[in-house]
């Protein structure tokens, strides 16, 4: 029996299909997040799950019991479930001592540990009205986590926070499993927050599942156009410009598009290494520089720590491990 198990979930409102069919499981302290664009059903599937939303069709089960839905409970929620909204509030103007002494139901010496964890130790006498939001999200969560939660679900816990705070957030996130043993779920529409934290990513487009699996298949073998912008830049290659760069590898041609991400793109200045194209646009980003070039009158982007100027000729190559080829509809 899975810790976490997610059966046939569908949602219908006002005639419209939110979610459809949504199936998946999760292992107990497996860091699994969700993808998908706005308005995919991400955020309704994380409250199905809270039991905050009535599904219309199907089951979760959380530790062997089914979690029940607003329509069938008095009080909305699930035991042993935490849900950190996006739009989560505070009460105003309370000191932050004060709203988590309302919710704390640990002994002392463990909330003070957990503030710690939370990195929120120094605001106790600070207003909530006078915050930054990283700090009001920090409160929230150790407010979620003065409950006792085993599974903690977090909707775009990322969003509208400065790369500071972004990053203290990462880190309490990824104290809250190793210290405190809590499973986390989340959103995010950020990939470099998914891709280097999840064990495994699903993928959600228009409420239905439509890729499950690590973040590197995910990222390097996407099912279809929708998952691989989801995650990063990517180059479409068809015709007679995919089937020379698979002549190029010794590779068979296929009648299918070439996906292939902007830094698997090799660049070299001489002309035995690939095929002939001419520099179109050079962008520095510090680590490194993204390179347009003109292959066959298709614009191809590159991604390189070489510098490299517009005009200059060089030669393009792919590595056969590095081909992806989109699978039919």
């Amino acid at each position: 029996m899975s810790w976490l198990s997610v059966s046939g979930i569908s949602l219908q409102e006002r005639g419209n299909t939110v979610l459809e069919d949504i199936s998946f499981s999760q292992r107990q302290f497996q860091k699994l997040a969700i993808a998908g664009e706005t308005g995919a059903g991400k955020s309704t599937l994380l409250q199905i799950i809270a039991g905050l939303t009535q599904p219309t069709a199907g089951t979760v089960r959380f530790e062997d019991r089914r979690v029940k839905g607003p329509v069938e409970v008095l009080i909305p929620g699930h035991a042993g479930i935490a849900f950190l909204s996006q739009h989560f509030e505070l009460p105003p103007s309370l000191r932050v001592e004060q709203v988590l002494r309302y919710a704390n139901k640990q002994a002392t010496v463990t909330a003070e540990q957990l503030y710690g964890l939370c990195r929120i130790g120094h605001l106790a006498t600070r207003r909530t009205d006078q915050l930054s939001g990283g700090e009001r999200q920090r409160i929230a969560l150790a407010r979620l986590l003065l409950g006792s939660p085993r599974l903690l679900l977090l909707d775009e816990p990322f969003s509208n926070l400065d790369r500071a705070h972004r990053q203290i957030l990462k880190a309490v996130i990824h104290d809250i499993g190793a210290q405190l043993g809590i499973t986390c779920l989340l959103i995010s529409h950020d990939p470099a927050d998914t891709l280097s934290w999840a064990e495994e990513i699903l993928v959600i487009q228009n409420g239905r599942l439509v890729q499950q699996g690590p973040p590197e298949q995910i990222y390097r073998r996407p099912v279809n156009e929708y998952t691989a912008g989801l995650f990063g830049d990517y180059n479409l290659l068809q015709g007679s410009v995919a089937a020379a760069l698979a002549a190029g590898a010794d590779l068979p041609r296929k009648r299918k598009p070439l996906l292939v991400r902007p830094e698997n793109v090799r660049l070299s200045a001489s002309s035995e290494m690939g095929l002939a194209a001419t520099v179109q646009a050079v962008r520095f980003f510090g680590s490194y520089r993204e390179v347009d070039v003109l292959l066959q009158n298709t614009s191809i982007r590159v991604k390189t720590t070489a510098a490299y100027r517009s005009g200059d000729s060089v030669a393009v190559a792919i590595a056969p491990e590095d081909f992806w080829y989109l699978p039919s509809k």
